[in-house]
């Protein structure tokens, strides 16, 4: 009996150790190393945002590709069979076969005709060879193709802004779990100090309980860094079209540079776009106006008839130039006209507009990067005060001259200081991420890929 339960006794303690392996082996493998270069990579590559902005490019390019039926000709082939007793059709039926005699002028058959069959194979063609207004928006497609070109460009940029907007938050994240540690590792030296002296009856009880709650404050403080590092691995995840539960350990510390002397350029991606656009808009009019020209077309046709199923018998051919002029369609084109003004206008004003927001930003953007140097500056001061302050507090606290409280209250304003010195590292870089992108151009873009 003592022999199984021994055994039974180490098949437990295998399973647990397998499933302990296993589970350390899942974990490892749902954890990568990642630095900043290769997260933007992965996310142009594999973000959905980019994906769909590349479809809709490519949308314009085929309804661009649309426009070449302006140049070449259409062809139908058909094949109809009929029968009539309608004594026009009839003669008619007759002459296209070429069979008509002599007997078929008898008024009799005239008027009252059978049944007339006529099986018609026919190719018909047309050629475009003058349309103006065509022309025109073949060149507006082609406008909107470069529209959603520098979309694409923009839209590459701010996937770049926001990827690096995830890891600087993964990194503020991990920076933020070790003043946590450093905290916790204060904390527990605090209460082990504590509850020695308590036991000795040499330090009050509610100092005890003091250090217990202040062990307790960082340990969920400690829980909720863990959990902040798992929500920006899976904003990255999200971001580089990853699944989720990866969670990413920081290769390397991401600095940010940007140059704090540029201002807006006209040639930003997402500018280009909307000129392009007013360009599309300005060929839609000039479109609209070429209407009011007349159209120049050709056409032919070729035909078999005869009066059996599976003959080909009398063949003909047609062909002909069409000049086509609407000289009035209830001013339709003119108000088409007038809309469209309005809508370049609008265009142009909305471009004015959103210049003159993005100079605003800017310098919205330079300030703020000022603020947040100056305060990284001031926190790194204030942290190097406190350490010093909260070692010379915890040596008096050794000797007995201070409280638990003071000592408490030290370690808390040291990790209060360190949190607000991470926060304004994470400002800093996010700032300067974000002048990079007000300032962009599609040569930086076409630099970086």
């Amino acid at each position: 009996m003592d022999n199984t339960k021994h055994v039974l006794k180490l098949v437990v303690l295998a399973v647990i150790a397998s499933i302990g392996a296993l589970s350390a082996a899942h974990a490892q493998e749902n954890t990568k190393s990642l630095n900043l270069s290769e997260a933007i990579a992965t996310a142009l590559a594999n973000n959905k945002t980019v994906k769909l902005a590349k479809i809709d490019g490519n949308i314009t390019v085929a309804n661009y590709q649309q426009t070449e039926a302006i140049f070449l000709p259409q062809a139908d082939l058909s094949y109809t069979a009929m029968s009539t007793n309608n004594p026009l059709n009839a003669f008619g039926f007759k002459l296209q076969q070429g069979i008509i005699t002599q007997n078929d002028f008898n008024p009799a058959l005239l008027n009252h005709p059978g049944a007339t069959p006529d099986y018609m194979a026919q190719l018909e063609v047309k050629q475009p060879l003058l349309n103006m207004d065509m022309l025109y928006m073949r060149k507006s497609a082609e406008k909107q193709t470069e529209v959603y070109r520098y979309k694409t460009q923009r839209t590459q940029e701010y996937i770049i802004f926001e990827t690096t907007k995830a890891y600087l938050g993964l990194q503020m994240a991990y920076d933020a779990l070790k003043v946590v540690t450093e905290a916790n590792q204060t904390a527990k030296y605090v209460y082990k100090f504590t509850d020695d002296h308590f036991k000795q009856g040499l330090i009050q009880r509610s100092d005890l309980l003091n250090a217990q709650v202040y062990v307790t404050s960082v340990e969920s403080s400690l829980a909720k860094a863990q959990s902040g590092i798992r929500n920006a691995s899976d904003n990255l995840n999200l971001l580089m079209g990853q699944p989720a539960g990866i969670i990413y350990t920081i290769r390397e510390t991401a600095s940010i540079n940007a140059d704090t002397t540029l201002k807006i350029f006209a040639n930003r991606s997402d500018f280009i776009a909307m000129q392009k656009a007013i360009e599309a808009s300005g060929l839609m009019i000039k479109s609209s106006q070429m209407s009011y020209l007349p159209k120049l077309n050709a056409f032919g046709n070729y035909q078999y008839n005869d009066s059996r199923l599976t003959g080909l018998g009398a063949n003909a051919y047609l062909v002909g130039v069409k000049l086509s002029w609407n000289l009035f369609n209830g001013n339709n084109t003119k108000h088409t006209i007038t809309t469209q003004k309005l809508e370049r206008d609008k265009l142009i004003i909305e471009l004015a507009q959103q210049k003159d927001e993005s100079q605003m930003e800017l310098e919205k953007a330079y300030r703020d990067l000022s603020d947040a140097t100056f305060e990284m500056g001031k926190d790194q001061l204030a942290i190097d005060q406190a350490a010093e302050a909260l070692r010379i507090l915890q040596n008096r606290y050794q000797q007995g001259l201070v409280n638990t409280t003071d000592v408490l209250a030290a370690g808390t304003q040291l990790s209060q200081l360190k949190f607000a010195l991470v926060q304004a590292q994470f400002s800093t870089n996010l700032t300067r991420a974000y002048i990079q992108l007000l300032t962009a151009t599609t040569t930086k873009l076409n630099d970086q890929k």
